[in-house]
């Protein structure tokens, strides 16, 4: 709950930024001038690029969350198997023995999103963030493709 309230309110800052910004790049190009036309073009286009980003990003993470509440109701979630030491961080050591187990089971089912899913987790525990981002867009690619169930 705490990293959604986070998101939100870091979502909600972002977008005063960009209006803000958006603003001001309308009153540089109110102004006339070649010069400030170009500069209110050029900062138009931060807040343009900034609502990509963060749509793009609450998309990865709505599915994502998708993805863990239907995994959850199949009993389907990776169980918390690590050692952790005495100030709650994550071994290193049981985080990669974690991490080999799930790649061995997603080389055995490439296609199976819930595999990709699992190894997305093992990777963020091995504190390997871009790899776990990868391997959950490619969950979240396997589990958009796959065939609908009549």
């Amino acid at each position: 709950m705490r990293a959604k309230l986070t998101y939100v309110v870091t979502a909600a800052v972002l977008v005063f930024y960009f209006v803000l910004a958006g603003s001001r790049g309308v009153l540089l190009i109110r102004h006339g001038t070649l010069l400030t036309v170009t500069f209110g073009v050029a900062v138009l286009i931060l807040p343009v690029i900034g609502v990509w980003f963060l749509w793009k990003n609450t998309q990865f993470v709505r599915r994502a969350n998708a993805l863990a509440s239907e995994l959850d109701a199949e009993d389907g979630l990776p169980v918390d198997e690590l050692v952790r030491t005495p100030s709650g961080r994550i071994d290193r050591e049981s985080a990669d023995a974690v991490f080999a187990r799930r790649r061995e089971e997603t080389e055995d089912s490439p296609d199976d999103w819930r595999c990709w899913f699992r190894l997305a987790v093992a990777y963020q525990d091995a504190r390997d963030t871009p790899r776990a981002r990868t391997a959950m867009q490619r969950a979240i690619a396997l589990h958009m493709d796959k065939p609908v169930r009549a």
